[in-house]
């Protein structure tokens, strides 16, 4: 079943604030307040809202130190290398990427030592192969916080 024009347009209201009321949404497009419930409950009932979730503006909140890492792994280990960076709060993306590494993560710490503790923890996680790690100094480009 694929989405029509209204689920899109109620999950572009929630995108932009999840905590907006189902009346503010009712009356913006224009539909019944009852509406707007069943196709809410429906979207989470089908996965396609996985949940609600926090998202910080930019420069509001920052972590004093940003890397990304790329992991070599060892493929009979991935599931539980990703459950052990679950686990990891300072792991802010994990994803399977194509290339020379098989993940990237970027991390958020307070320090350059919680930083190296994290690589450790990492690069001796069962089933890794290799580490590389950039730190990130700038962020020239950045679409996925909110504006300030």
């Amino acid at each position: 079943m694929s989405l029509d024009d209204t689920d899109n347009r109620i999950l572009a209201l929630l995108m932009d604030n999840a905590r907006l009321p189902v009346a503010t949404i009712a009356r913006q497009l224009g539909i019944a307040r009852t509406t707007v419930i069943a196709r809410i409950a429906l979207l989470e009932k089908r996965g396609i809202i996985g949940g609600y979730g926090v998202r910080l503006r930019s420069g509001q909140y920052q972590a004093a130190l940003r890397a990304y890492v790329g992991v070599v792994i060892d493929p009979r280990d991935a599931a539980g290398f990703v459950g052990r960076m679950q686990k990891m709060a300072q792991v802010e993306t994990l994803s399977a990427v194509s290339g020379n590494v098989d993940y990237m993560i970027e991390l958020g710490c307070s320090s350059t030592a919680e930083l190296d503790r994290l690589l450790d923890q990492i690069g001796t996680s069962e089933g890794v192969r290799s580490t590389s790690t950039s730190i990130i100094l700038t962020r020239r480009i950045d679409r996925t916080a909110l504006p300030a």
